[in-house]
């Protein structure tokens, strides 16, 4: 069974929910511990936390999950690998890392928003960051090379990517993991 609801919608939605002790559960929900799941459906079954990812549709997303349980680890294999996180506090830093995921989408929809602004049509704009970045994901699927590396070997030193790199990461960033991380407990 699988409980993928929204948080904030999590008891109306389970409200009279009781799941016998021979299921086993997948909790989706970002933030709901297994300890508050279980309190709210009244059971003792097994309960499993889970970050499926979309790319779990073409069956290569590595899906972090805690506890390990053997139902889940051959249902998250399936769909492209299982990460299993070291307890409860590793989970949910890996969920926090999952909420930058959009981030990433919208950082590329603001550089091409940035091009169009300065004269540069929409769709070549769209073209080029798409251009860009897409052969960048090709290199991550190369495990020898750690990030770090895959950053410098497109950074000349003082050129201008580390100019850029250097002002647009800042400790807000890492305040804002924080915050979604303290959220998330």
């Amino acid at each position: 069974m699988i409980i993928a609801v929204r948080r904030q919608d999590r008891h109306e939605a389970l409200a009279g929910l009781r799941v016998d002790g021979d299921k086993t559960v997948v909790n989706v929900m970002a933030g709901v511990a297994n300890d508050d799941l279980r309190g709210t459906l009244a059971t003792d079954a097994p309960l499993v936390r889970a970050i499926p990812l979309p790319a779990v549709r073409a069956w290569r997303s590595v899906t972090v999950t805690f506890p390990s349980h053997p139902a889940a680890d051959v249902l998250f294999e399936y769909l492209g690998g299982v990460l299993h996180a070291v307890d409860e506090a590793a989970f949910d830093v890996f969920s926090a890392l999952t909420g930058t995921l959009t981030t990433h989408s919208t950082y590329l929809a603001t550089l091409t928003s940035w091009a169009s602004g300065h004269g540069i049509a929409a769709d070549d704009a769209e073209r080029y960051v798409r251009g860009l970045f897409q052969e960048v994901g090709r290199a991550l699927s190369d495990k020898t090379r750690s990030l770090h590396q895959l950053a410098a070997d497109h950074e000349t030193p003082n050129g201008n990517n580390e100019r850029i790199r250097t002002s647009w990461f800042d400790t807000a960033n890492s305040e804002a993991l924080d915050d979604l991380l303290a959220d998330l407990k």
